[in-house]
């Protein structure tokens, strides 16, 4: 098998939105051929200029747009894809319901992670740290400038998808491409655990780390779901008088659950990830949630004090349903005079970047993440001090 097919059968799912079964090689996108016959501009210029000619809400005709080309042929193939569903607009009637699509979804987005593992050179050992279900993933042999730096990964889905093992990938990436090692962890999820017990296990996790590393070796990532969640951990780590990291990257946040943001309408329906907030994610934030107000920092850390957190990288895209939760975000970091980076990639929906190890994008992103926790976190143990490594930390 070739490498690029190899990829190419690697797309994986990320909030379970990319079923197994439709992990198969795509060629290359190419723009569609223009239409037989092209819209009279001059007719459509009128008919705009009336419907938009008072001030209100933007009116736009129907729209066709074509994959770019100006991104890799490998990230044309997931800019084309179609929609998957049913995860994109599940909506289960039951727990049990919930239950067994969840539990689906994670054994076709797990099954391709060992051979992703063995080709990208990464070592994944469970373990159990502050009594919650955790991997410790590893280069098989971590440089010398990050033996003794340690990341700790939040996984995205939702507050739904990616239990167990599926909720790696992106700790996987990270691992192979910034020579980090990393702990992931299993944080409970509804339907039997709603809010605050996600983030109860991320606390405790933290908790954990802290007696095995130095907080300024260390940094917290995660995307979507597990955006939201390293920075609502920040928030309550720090009024719980608890040590911050170095540096955080949260990737396409889901900093408001409130559906407020302009992307959630100007990207609906262009995003092939999530779509539209009106498919599972609005299911997704009740389930989660209950009856705790949605504003809540905790459950959506852009309504929080964001002063004093630290260092902060963020990465969306064009096409991301949640391009304007990531603005907003970096826009309130910045405002709060937090040193903040923003990345934006061409044609990118939500959380594609972590879809093929093989596109140069998908490279790019963690390049970026490691030169920026690498410009923030320390290297050396604690003087006089036994704390182990970050290697050997994770593993105690």
């Amino acid at each position: 098998m070739t490498r690029r097919r190899s990829a190419a059968l690697l797309l994986v799912a990320w909030a379970g939105l990319v079923p197994a079964a439709a992990q198969t090689p795509q060629a290359p996108a190419q723009p569609p051929a223009p239409a037989a016959s092209a819209p009279d501009f001059a007719r459509l210029e009128a008919e705009q200029s009336a419907a938009n000619g008072k001030a209100g809400p933007r009116a736009v005709p129907g729209r066709r747009i074509p994959v770019p080309g100006t991104v890799s042929p490998e990230f044309q193939a997931a800019i084309a894809a179609p929609y998957r569903a049913p995860a994109w607009n599940a909506n289960p009637g039951s727990a049990a319901e919930w239950k067994a699509l969840v539990a689906k979804l994670a054994a076709q987005t797990a099954a391709p992670l060992p051979a992703l593992r063995e080709r990208l050179g990464v070592v994944s050992t469970p373990e159990t740290i502050g009594g919650v279900k955790a991997w410790v993933i590893a280069p098989r042999e971590v440089p010398a400038r990050n033996r003794n730096r340690l990341l700790v990964h939040i996984h995205g889905g939702g507050y739904v998808y990616n239990p167990g093992e599926a909720g790696t990938l992106e700790a996987v990436l990270m691992a192979a491409f910034g020579g980090f090692t990393v702990v992931s962890f299993d944080y409970r999820m509804p339907p039997d655990a709603p809010f605050p017990a996600a983030m109860d296990d991320a606390m405790a996790v933290w908790r954990a780390v802290l007696r095995l590393q130095r907080p300024e070796n260390m940094a917290v990532f995660g995307t979507s779901t597990g955006g939201a969640m390293t920075l609502a951990l920040m928030l309550r780590a720090r009024q719980e008088g608890l040590p911050l990291p170095a540096a955080i990257a949260p990737g396409t946040p889901w900093a408001d659950l409130t559906e407020t943001g302009d992307s959630y309408k100007a990207n609906e329906w262009l995003d092939n990830v999530l779509v539209s907030y009106e498919g599972y994610l609005t299911h997704a934030a009740k389930l989660y949630a209950g009856t705790h107000d949605l504003k809540d920092p905790q459950l959506s850390p852009i309504y929080g004090d964001l002063r004093g957190l630290p260092p902060t990288i963020l990465t969306t895209g064009t096409r991301d349903l949640f391009l304007s939760n990531t603005v907003r975000t970096h826009r309130k970091l910045r405002q709060a005079g937090v040193e903040a980076s923003l990345q934006v990639f061409e044609g990118m929906s939500h959380a594609q970047y972590l879809f093929n190890a093989d596109a140069p994008e998908t490279r790019e992103v963690f390049a970026e993440i490691a030169a920026f926790f690498d410009k923030h976190l320390g290297t050396d143990k604690d003087p006089g001090t036994d704390k182990p490594s970050g290697a050997e930390a994770a593993t105690r």
